[in-house]
């Protein structure tokens, strides 16, 4: 366990991860291209930066802030619309202060994970329980990506999924249908393991095994890789 951190009467526990705690394949390939900007010289990478593959498959599921962290709190505000997340708050957010749009019953369980992240710089990831207006259980699985400005998180990329083990669920109204908050799963800062290797890549140092043209035998050597 990393932190702890007091929504008003809730306390929020956040566990220590590495990259391996997120299960949607799409959500990795957007944490695996984050992890190779931040592996270069371990800082947070600008936003501008990051151009992952098939972006624009993603983009419904993706949700752009802007962060001002000026004040005590920092402030993010919605820079996205027409998102399917956006169906199960029941309205778009552009331009809208994320306190304000998820408003004051679901803040308490939905901000203090968005300044987890911008306060630490890393990936936070998070899943949650939560029930469609027929009672159907939802898994709500949300990753959020920091990038920064002058050294200061600037901007946090949010990619949501949403999963059914009984199949098709109601999306419209998901987070507004019923009276009861969400019940968190898992709330991780990814701090482990931030690196990315690809695959069929061999790493610097790694060691390979070597057999000599007779094939009678095997040597090992170590070979830099740069």
């Amino acid at each position: 366990m990393c932190g702890l951190l007091n929504a008003g009467n809730i306390v929020l526990d956040f566990a220590s991860a590495a990259p391996s705690v997120v299960k949607s394949i799409r959500q990795r390939d957007l944490l695996n291209t984050w992890l190779r900007l931040y592996a270069r010289q371990q800082v947070t990478p600008a936003i501008w930066e990051y151009q992952p593959a098939r972006l624009e498959e993603e983009l419904s599921d993706l949700i752009y802030y802007t962060v001002d962290g000026s004040g005590p709190t920092p402030h993010l505000t919605i820079q996205s619309e027409n998102t399917r997340i956006s169906r199960a708050y029941g309205h778009t957010g552009k331009g809208i202060l994320l306190h304000d749009y998820v408003g004051p019953r679901l803040a308490p369980f939905v901000m203090p994970v968005y300044h987890e992240c911008v306060a630490r710089g890393l990936p936070v990831y998070s899943v949650a329980d939560v029930d469609d207006i027929y009672g159907r259980i939802v898994a709500y699985e949300r990753l959020l990506l920091p990038f920064q400005t002058e050294d200061k998180v600037s901007h946090v990329i949010a990619s949501v999924k949403t999963f059914c083990e009984d199949g098709g669920f109601e999306i419209k109204n998901l987070m507004r249908g019923n009276d009861a908050p969400p019940r968190p799963r898992l709330r991780a800062v990814i701090d482990r393991d931030l690196f990315h290797r690809t695959p069929g890549r061999i790493a610097a140092a790694d060691v390979v095994e070597l057999a000599d043209q007779s094939g009678s035998s095997v040597s090992t050597e170590t070979i830099e890789l740069n």
